[in-house]
């Protein structure tokens, strides 16, 4: 974490951070999250379009399948 913050303004007492990179996608929903490749990790993670939350939402989901199809190999292959 960098300590580059803004100055103070009157009445502040916690100094504020710069904003962050961000940029505005048009095209929709899906283009938004695949913007960066086909895996959404640096939307989801670093938040860099107004896409972020449904680029969370996609990782969620396609984690969960691969856990969820791991435990299911395990359990036909062990148990």
């Amino acid at each position: 974490m960098g300590d580059a913050t803004l100055p103070l303004r009157k009445g502040e007492r916690i100094p504020r951070k710069p904003l962050p990179k961000f940029e505005e996608v048009d095209g929709g929903a899906v283009k938004g999250i695949f913007s960066k490749g086909i895996i959404p990790w640096k939307i989801a993670l670093d938040d860099e379009n107004q896409y972020g939350p449904h680029a969370m939402v996609v990782l969620l989901i396609m984690m969960a399948t691969v856990t969820g199809t791991s435990l299911g190999l395990m359990w036909f292959f062990l148990g």
